[in-house]
């Protein structure tokens, strides 16, 4: 019943545009931070943002500051990642996660988190 599930991904031209979302369901998503990671094909997992559970305070890795935006909806139990300018670099397949146990605070530790299945971004002309 727990679940996160990621959607928004697909293909889009370079400078173009994308929001993805992180939806839970089987549980809520208030008390814990989020994080977006993602994985090119032959490279390992590397996180790209991180959202603490009141929000308050975001994380990003240098390659994607200034043009990725991470933000939450409690209402809806969601957190988005909005990606903007994109790059062909920036084309992989995106995940979010949860810690294990309920955690406020970036970064958290990958031991037995949750994750989604993963949403495609593909970044071509």
């Amino acid at each position: 019943q727990l679940q996160l599930v990621e959607s928004g991904g697909g293909l889009v031209q370079p400078g173009g545009s994308l929001r993805l979302s992180c939806a839970a369901s089987g549980f809520t998503l208030d008390y814990y931070a989020i994080g977006w990671f993602r994985q090119a094909p032959g490279k390992e997992r590397e996180g790209v943002s991180c959202i603490t559970s009141s929000g308050g305070r975001t994380n990003y890795a240098d390659s994607v500051k200034g043009r990725f935006t991470i933000s939450r909806d409690y209402a809806k139990n969601t957190v988005y990642l909005q990606m903007n300018s994109l790059k062909p670099e920036d084309t992989a397949v995106y995940y979010c996660a949860a810690p294990s146990l309920s955690s406020s605070y970036c970064p958290f530790p990958l031991t037995r988190a949750q994750w989604g299945q993963g949403t495609q971004v593909t970044v071509s002309s």
